[in-house]
């Protein structure tokens, strides 16, 4: 059996199985039995084991994909293990991260072979692209990049880089690749349906009226419009000494968890909330066409009003609702009439998981009492050129100071195929 889809079936096994204990007990009027709720805890491991494996899989499918899509045109460097496109770009491991490519990469290596004991010194060119530049990072600083050259010292680990918050919409949307700086795409916008049984024809006349009962076959209609939008630029930088420049561990750390990081933090922003003027996305908010649910007795009623108008109005599947952390705080803190949280409390597996049978997304990108659900694989996130990073010290004035400049970047296009399959809920009373 396929692995992804091995997958998924463990994880809605363990979901509905769930969800059965707490129906029966719901349908019983009582508490979850010492014995049931052990059984729902354990489900809700193992599903969260299955999704984790999942959204792995996937993400291993994925650079497979792109690896078969370019074909023939990634050259394989038998020596130094390397894979680039005919253009000289690497291709990365699926296994490795962006930073650990960049220093394995045979330029890296070679920069660093350049300079003696791996040290940079005061006339050493490192030849790339210019920017321009704000906070410098120095290796003479415990405050700096000095903090990070200490005895037997491995680095900054990813996982502990401060101020860094989920991203998971990319996961949901749909994910493609273009070739070009422009996407055209036709979006729709409304549809009419009218499908009905019809009479056979008594008559080879015209039969003046056009309806069913005369044989005339009914005129159903789809509205579409052309949508072109271009590819935009997500970049920063940062400058670096020569100095902090040599510890290769640090650079590592800084590219993985600071960098690309911020490329995709912003990215899932656009996503979102791009109002569509400058270089910004047409973000999902200020999409024309997308349903609005207003609020509704409370939480619970609202979100699930605004999941059946996906269905009824957007003729879709909801996969996703996109809530802010205070919202979603708000939802789990919900209490009965007798002061019982509807999702467990303190003990329980909260709501994080799935909300009304949909997956939950928490996310910043979306503002407080403001929420989404929808079909988000009517969403296209087009990449154009993944995260890159270049260095250089040819900036201002950096080459006679010993400092260069990080820069990474990445272009993509962003689109919402259907805008009434998707609707923004009002959170606030």
């Amino acid at each position: 059996m396929d692995k992804i889809q091995e997958l998924k079936d463990q994880l809605k096994h363990h979901l509905q199985q769930a969800q059965g204990i707490a129906a029966k007990a719901d349908d019983e009027g009582r508490d979850f039995t010492d014995d049931e709720r052990t059984q729902v805890t354990e489900h809700m491991a193992k599903a969260g084991a299955a999704k984790d494996g999942l959204e792995k899989a996937k993400a291993t499918a994925t650079m497979r994909q792109a690896l078969a899509d370019l074909g023939e045109g990634v050259e394989l460097n038998e020596k130094s293990g390397e894979r680039r496109t005919p253009s000289g770009l690497i291709v990365p491991d699926a296994k490795a991260s962006l930073g650990e490519t960049f220093v394995k990469s045979g330029e890296y290596q070679g920069l660093l072979a350049s300079a003696p004991n791996g040290v940079f010194g005061k006339d050493h060119r490192v030849q790339s692209r210019p920017v321009g530049y704000k906070a410098l990072v120095t290796g003479g600083s415990d405050t700096s990049g000095g903090a990070f050259v200490t005895n037997d010292m491995r680095g900054l680990l990813v996982g502990e880089m401060a101020f860094q918050r989920p991203l998971r919409l990319r996961d949901v949307v749909t994910n493609l690749t273009t070739t070009s700086d422009t996407i055209e795409y036709v979006r729709q916008t409304s549809q009419t349906n009218n499908a009905t049984p019809v009479a056979e024809s008594t008559a080879t006349a015209d039969p003046g009226s056009m309806n069913a009962a005369n044989g005339v076959k009914p005129e159903s209609a789809l509205a579409w419009a052309k949508v072109t939008t271009p590819v935009r630029t997500i970049a920063h930088w940062i400058p670096i000494t020569k100095r902090a420049l040599s510890d290769a561990s640090q650079v590592r750390s800084i590219i993985d968890a600071f960098l690309r990081y911020g490329l995709e933090e912003e990215l899932e922003d656009q996503m979102i909330s791009g109002d569509n003027t400058g270089e910004n996305f047409e973000g999902l908010s200020n999409v024309s066409g997308v349903q609005a649910q207003a609020w509704d007795t409370n939480l619970l009623t609202t979100t699930r009003k605004a999941k059946t108008k996906v269905r009824l109005v957007g003729r879709s599947t909801a996969n996703a609702y996109l809530l802010n952390p205070a919202d979603l705080e708000a939802i789990d803190l919900l209490q009965d009439n007798e002061a019982r949280y509807y999702f467990g409390g303190p003990a329980g597996v909260g709501s994080a998981g799935t909300l009304w049978g949909v997956p939950v997304i928490e996310t910043e990108a979306v503002p407080a009492g403001t929420g989404y659900v929808g079909d988000f694989r009517k969403a296209v996130l087009w990449d154009r050129e993944q995260a890159s990073i270049t260095i250089s010290d040819s900036h201002a004035n950096f080459f006679i100071r010993n400092m260069v400049a990080i820069l990474a970047e990445m272009r993509a296009a962003f689109g919402i195929i259907q805008p009434n399959a998707f609707v923004e809920i009002d959170l606030t009373a």
